[in-house]
Formats: C-alpha cells, sequence, structure tokens
C-alpha cells in the first residue's frame, strides 16, 4: 500500500509530514531542501534530518504531498514513501522504502571500477619521479580516463549543477570544475598535437585519479551515515510485530497496528511486552531495564504499569493497553535518537563553507588569467594554459583528501588499540570534550550483582548462607544466582526445601529442615512481624552504600530474624584508572544512572566523581545531557544499555561498552570493543591527534592554493608544475595523516 493511499493530501487542518530523501549528501543539500519547502505556501516549517535522510514538514493542511514532493524534485532529490507523522507507516510502506534505498555494493563497485581505470594512468605518474618513462599513449589515456570521468563522476556534475542553481557552492563543484579543467586540457592538448616530435604531457591521470579518490570518501560517508541510523532500526526492532489480544473472552493474534487503547493483551513467559499498560490479571517479574537502567527484574502485580519493549518473566499477564503506536514509551525514545542525531560535521561544514567562497574566486580568477593573458599578449594558447594551470593547482584533491585521509588513519589507530570510532562526527567533536557523563550499571561496575555480605545474628554465618540457597535453589533471579554462587565458593552443599512459594514484590517462602523460613525484602518482614532490630543499624549502612538488603527470617512462634544479606554490584578493574585518566586530561565527570541513589553515590565517591545524577529516566539523562551542554561545553555519554540510547544520541560524543546491548552501540559514534572504561581517555586523545591532523591537512591544502594560484596566474607554474604540486599536496596530506599509525592509548 503506498503512502498516498494510507494518507491522501486532503485539507484537514495542520498535518505534520515525515518524507524519506534520496540523493543527500552533504551539509548544503539540507539547506537547499529546506529552502524549497519553506519557499512553499502553507508550509509553517521544515527541517531536514541527514542522518535519517529524511524531512519532517509542519503545513497548515492546505498544500498536499504532490506539492511537496515536486518541490523536492525541483530541487534535484528523490522522495521516498511519505507518511503522516504520528501514524506509522505499515509493513507495506515500511519494505518499499527500504527497497528504494541505494545499494551500498553498487557504490563499491563504482570505486574499484575507477580505481582499476585510474591505477595505470597514475603509476608513470611515480615512474616520473623515479627517472622512468612509463607514459601510456594519449589516445590509451583517453580510453582509460573518459569513463571515469563521464560515468562514475557523473554524481560530480549532477550535484555540481542543482548546487549552482541554487546558488550554492560545495565540494561536488569544485571536483567537476577541477577534474573538467585537467579533463578538457588534456584532449586539447591530445587533439591539437600533430603526431611528430615529443607528445604534449596530458592530465588525464589528475582527473581520473581526484575522482577515484573522492568517490572513495563518499562512499565511508555513506557507510558511516547508514550507521548512525541503525540505531532506530535496533529501537524499533525491541517491539513485536504482533500482539495476543483477547476480545469478547477469544485470544486471537493480531498486528500491532490493530492494538486499540482498553484491548486486554496477553504476555506469556519469555515474552516482549508489546504495548504499554497497566496489569490487570497476573504475577510476574519483567526486566524493564529499557527504561530504569535498573538490572534486576521488577515484581508486577495488578495494578502496575509495564512499558513496551520490557521482557516478561515466568509469569502470565494480563495487560490493558494505555499506549499505542507513537505515544509509546519505546516510539517517544526512538524519536529523541532521531532527533539528537541529527548533526552535521563541523569540519566539514567548515570546508563546506569555504568551499562556497573558494570556487567563484578560482573561476573569476582563471577568467581574469585568460584575458589578462590573452588581450595583453595576444598568445591566447599560453592564456588557455594559463588560466587551466589556475584550475590544475586548485583542483580540491588535497582538500577533499584532508580531513576523509585523518579520520581513516585515526580511525585504523583506534581500532587497534580497542576503540572502534563508527562516526567521523564523533571523531572530529571528541577532541573538544569537555565533561564525560558515565551511566554506572555495565559501564564503571561488572554489571552483575553478587553477595558482599553475610551477617547473622547469632554469627553463624555459613548456616545464614546454607539456609538461603536452599531456599533459592532452582531459581534464575539474579540475586538468587548470587546467593548460590557464593555458597557454592565457600563449599556450601544446600539441603533440600519444600513448600516453595515465590511472594510477589516480597519474597520467598519455603520450609528448610522443619523450619518455615522467607527471604526477602524488608516490607515482608514488616507484614510478617519479624523485629529486625538487631541488625537495622548495619542495614541502613549497608543500603547507604547502594546495597540492596535481603532478609532471612523463621516465622515460627515467635517470628525470630536469622540475619541478612547484602547484594552489590563491583566496581570494573580500570574504573578508577579511567577516572583518573581523563581527570588528567582535564575533562570533568559525572555520574548518570537510574539505579538507586546510594548505589550511585557510594561508586562515585569511591572513583572521585564529583557530579551524581541519580534515579533518573531515559528522558531525564538526554536532557541531563543537555544540561550539561547548556554549559558550554562539549559532552561525551558513556554507557551500555538501551535506556542510555537517548543520552548517547543527544551528547555531542557517545561512547558504547560493547559488552552492553546493541542499541547502545548503535546510538553510540564510538565502541569500546573490550568494555574497559579506560579505554575512553583513549578514545579522547586519538580524537584530539586526529583533530590536529585535519587541521594541519587542511592547513596545507589550502596553503598549496595561496600560493600557486598566484604563480599560475602570472605565468610562472607550467601546467605540468601544477600538476606535480597537486600530487605533491594530495601526498603530503596522506603522509601526515598516516603518522597516526604510531599512536598507542594507555589502555593497551
Amino acid at each position: 500500500m503506498s503512502s498516498l493511499a494510507a494518507f491522501p493530501p486532503v485539507a484537514t487542518g495542520p498535518q505534520a509530514w515525515s518524507l524519506p530523501i534520496e540523493g543527500m549528501s552533504c551539509a548544503s543539500c539540507v539547506t537547499r531542501v529546506e529552502k524549497a519547502l519553506v519557499a512553499l505556501q502553507g508550509v509553517s516549517d521544515a527541517s531536514v534530518n541527514l542522518a535519517t535522510e529524511a524531512a519532517s514538514v509542519h503545513t497548515d493542511g492546505s498544500i498536499g504531498l504532490d506539492r511537496l514532493r515536486a518541490a523536492i524534485e525541483k530541487a534535484g532529490y528523490t522522495v521516498g514513501e511519505a507518511h503522516l507523522e504520528g501514524q506509522e507507516p505499515d509493513a507495506d510502506t515500511l519494505e518499499a522504502a527500504h527497497a528504494s534505498a541505494p545499494p551500498r555494493a553498487r557504490a563499491g563497485r563504482r570505486v574499484a571500477w575507477a580505481a582499476l581505470l585510474s591505477a595505470p594512468l597514475a603509476l608513470p605518474m611515480f615512474g616520473m619521479l623515479a627517472g622512468h618513462d612509463w607514459m601510456l599513449p594519449g589516445w590509451v589515456q583517453l580510453l582509460l580516463a573518459t569513463p571515469v570521468q563521464f560515468w562514475l563522476g557523473a554524481r560530480f556534475y549532477r550535484a555540481g549543477w542543482a548546487a549552482l542553481r541554487a546558488g550554492a557552492g560545495n565540494m561536488d563543484l569544485l571536483v567537476a570544475l577541477g577534474t573538467s579543467a585537467a579533463y578538457g586540457l588534456s584532449l586539447y592538448l591530445l587533439i591539437a598535437h600533430d603526431g611528430h616530435g615529443m607528445p604534449p604531457h596530458l592530465y588525464f591521470e589528475a582527473s581520473a585519479v581526484v575522482i577515484t579518490l573522492v568517490l572513495l570518501g563518499k562512499w565511508l560517508e555513506a557507510r558511516a551515515k547508514r550507521q548512525t541510523t541503525e540505531a532506530i532500526r535496533a529501537l524499533q526492532a525491541l517491539r513485536p510485530d504482533h500482539a495476543l489480544v483477547r476480545r469478547g473472552g477469544v485470544d486471537q493474534e493480531l498486528p500491532l497496528a490493530q492494538v486499540r487503547i482498553g484491548d486486554m493483551v496477553v504476555v506469556r513467559p519469555g515474552e516482549r511486552v508489546p504495548v504499554d499498560g497497566r496489569v490487570a490479571e497476573g504475577t510476574s517479574e519483567v526486566d524493564e531495564s529499557l527504561i530504569s537502567g535498573e538490572s534486576l527484574p521488577v515484581a508486577k502485580q495488578p495494578g502496575a504499569r509495564v512499558t513496551g519493549g520490557a521482557v516478561n518473566g515466568e509469569g502470565l499477564l494480563l495487560v490493558e493497553t494505555t499506549a499505542i503506536g507513537a505515544e509509546s514509551t519505546l516510539a517517544r525514545i526512538v524519536r529523541l535518537v532521531e532527533s539528537a542525531q541529527a548533526k552535521k560535521a563541523p569540519i566539514q561544514r567548515l570546508v563546506d563553507k569555504v568551499s562556497a567562497v573558494f570556487v567563484p574566486v578560482v573561476i573569476g580568477i582563471a577568467l581574469l588569467t585568460l584575458l589578462g593573458w590573452g588581450l595583453g599578449t595576444g598568445r591566447w594558447e599560453d592564456a588557455i594554459l594559463n588560466a587551466v594551470a589556475v584550475l590544475v593547482i586548485a583542483c580540491p584533491c588535497a582538500l577533499g583528501l584532508a580531513t576523509p585521509a585523518a579520520i581513516m588513519a585515526g580511525t585504523g589507530a583506534a581500532a587497534r588499540q580497542g576503540v572502534l570510532i563508527k562516526d567521523a562526527e564523533a571523531l572530529e567533536l571528541a577532541h573538544a570534550v569537555g565533561i564525560v557523563a558515565f551511566d554506572k550499571t555495565g559501564t564503571l561496575t561488572e554489571g552483575r550483582p553478587e553477595l558482599v555480605a553475610c551477617e547473622a545474628v547469632d554469627g553463624d554465618t555459613r548456616s545464614l548462607l546454607r539456609a538461603s540457597a536452599a531456599i533459592q535453589a532452582g531459581s534464575e533471579h539474579p540475586l538468587a544466582r548470587a546467593v548460590l554462587k557464593a555458597a557454592h565458593r565457600d563449599g556450601i552443599e544446600p539441603p533440600r526445601a519444600s513448600e516453595l512459594k515465590a511472594v510477589a514484590g516480597r519474597g520467598v517462602a519455603a520450609t528448610v529442615e522443619g523450619r518455615a523460613l522467607r527471604l526477602g525484602s524488608g516490607r515482608y518482614m514488616q507484614e510478617l512481624s519479624v523485629p529486625i532490630g538487631a541488625l537495622a543499624a548495619r542495614a541502613r549502612q549497608l543500603q547507604d552504600e547502594g546495597r540492596t538488603v535481603s532478609w532471612l527470617a523463621d516465622v515460627g512462634t515467635p517470628p525470630t530474624l536469622l540475619g541478612l544479606l547484602a547484594f552489590g554490584d563491583q566496581l570494573k578493574e580500570g574504573a578508577a584508572a579511567a577516572i583518573g585518566h581523563l581527570h588528567a586530561q582535564g575533562i570533568r565527570t559525572a555520574l548518570v544512572s537510574g539505579d538507586n541513589r546510594g548505589s550511585a553515590e557510594a561508586v562515585a565517591r569511591l572513583l572521585g566523581i564529583g557530579t551524581v545524577r541519580a534515579e533518573v529516566l531515559p528522558e531525564d539523562k538526554a536532557s541531563i545531557v543537555a544540561a550539561f551542554k547548556a554549559e558550554g561545553r562539549k559532552v561525551a555519554m558513556v554507557g551500555d544499555g538501551i535506556n542510555d540510547a537517548p543520552a548517547l544520541a543527544a551528547a555531542d560524543v557517545g561512547i558504547a561498552m560493547s559488552t552492553g546491548t546493541d542499541v547502545a552501540m548503535h546510538a553510540a559514534g564510538i565502541t569500546l570493543m573490550r568494555g574497559d572504561p579506560s579505554l575512553v581517555g583513549d578514545a579522547i586523545e586519538i580524537s584530539r591527534r586526529t583533530y590536529a591532523k585535519i587541521r594541519q591537512n587542511l592547513f596545507w591544502a589550502f596553503a598549496y592554493n595561496v600560493v600557486g594560484i598566484p604563480l599560475a596566474a602570472f605565468g610562472l607554474l607550467s601546467p605540468v608544475i601544477a600538476g606535480a604540486a597537486m600530487a605533491f599536496s594530495s601526498v603530503s596530506v596522506v603522509g601526515n595523516a598516516l603518522l597516526l599509525r604510531r599512536w598507542k592509548g594507555k589502555g593497551h
């Protein structure tokens, strides 16, 4: 079903359209699309997201989708299957949109073809440096360069023409002008040569190699951009496609789009909850780390709220639907990630701005050179050669290589040290990070609760652990596993328990060796009238340290407290070194966690972290990151859970642990492959080094033009020397970037 059929463009009041856009490649493309849309009468606002390749367009309802599509196509882009915001597209629409995406393999094949055709042209240039004449016949060079110029390089002509029509300049226009000048001069010299004497020097290799290198950069850029959108697809994959709905006493499997608010949804053990809702019947434990960041399952009983995407435990739940579609918590998180990912690489934006001025200036200088020499000397052939020399020396090979060469070298060096950088923008921005915000569980701690204290009223801790292990035997609860692990470590063989019964939200009841025992929360002890005064002070101390306390009691007559068990999450071995490394770099650290305040503050004290934000939801985490950014500093967020995804995307730099969830890694621009927090400082250090190389490369790229263009204009630089200078500028830029390969981080 097409989006037009599903959402006909009729005047129904204010509307908000989401339009997938194909063909955008840089920030100037975003600007042109936004200008084209805002210029339409009836459009109140238009925002284009380069990361998701989509436009959000708000209208007053008087303008239809056809006119929006026509405006975008007139600007030189293609519109995919659109839908109204707040109404999710159906499966056919999503499939059509996916099918319309340009295949990555095709772009890779184009780069390969360009390299194969350019290699025979480039090799003779290096032969000349070694004193060998490997130059191919002119007509062979023409046959090799022509498909590179006009077939593989056609995209630069199209994009450059679109930029000209919009009154703008970009890298595509520079590539088209520079390579056309080299190709055109070579063709002229080849035709003008009478076949006698020494053949003229041709510049086909310059045009072909430039196009090949820029195509490679564009391919790498497209791969990075696609990786940023995988976070959104991973989040959407958390929600089931169907739900088991109970209507009229009959359970029926329905597509999620057909579920309505108020419907009763059956959630079986082990399934993901398909909707936001309230438990109507049943008790269970639900893993809600998606929202709360709490590593332990949460007990659910009638009246409790559940969130779509959470994983149900061992009980059967009947959930009354309270939110669906765009209003669900998961959908809101997706929108947060989409919004936060709409970022533009600062360095590339600067290059685009400079290019917009650079292009007309170079063309003007070339034209003045042509007229000045032609009218002044009457030697129009020299005038043409000097004008072309201006264009050749200004060919943007070094300018185009400056950023991607440094980024490729930096990311390669980082990968060897265990830092995977998937987002070029993150690499560019991380050098300026002034605040690093850490999630706690699984990031600075191991993420696995362990028994850290076992206190018996009578001092017999071994008997206390033995009885507790008997009650927990066979349970898959994380706290139960911690008890059994401790018992096994101490060589304790627990006795067999009978009459086992889980008490939802409170604890476990069982009979062990003839005694009626209860293991659970303080609330459970209060309900059972078990006095806990003997260990109350110790319990408060442990809770202040962020520990989870469970109590064991004998509920005979009278009820008697036997002791307490305290659970905690251990700090990662490299956590303290990681924080110290960051402080040594002059970077402030903060802890932003969904866990309880006591636990968060205890970890912060141990590691020397001064700022703590605890018990926060995903939306709160993103807001806290925004507040840090409002202080005027660049912010990095380090996390590993699904609930960290919005904050990772909202931060200037998102850093994820590979030991965490796929969603966190997709939302982050940087992934620490060893899950070692000490690699955070390494990631920032390699970013600083890489950014320094980018600035050096851009300086030299522009320096060649600043020095070379005047020399060419005054006839002091022949096209041959101009071509050599252009090639040398590229070699120097790449060579400077390759120095990054010697870097080794402290976390190695």
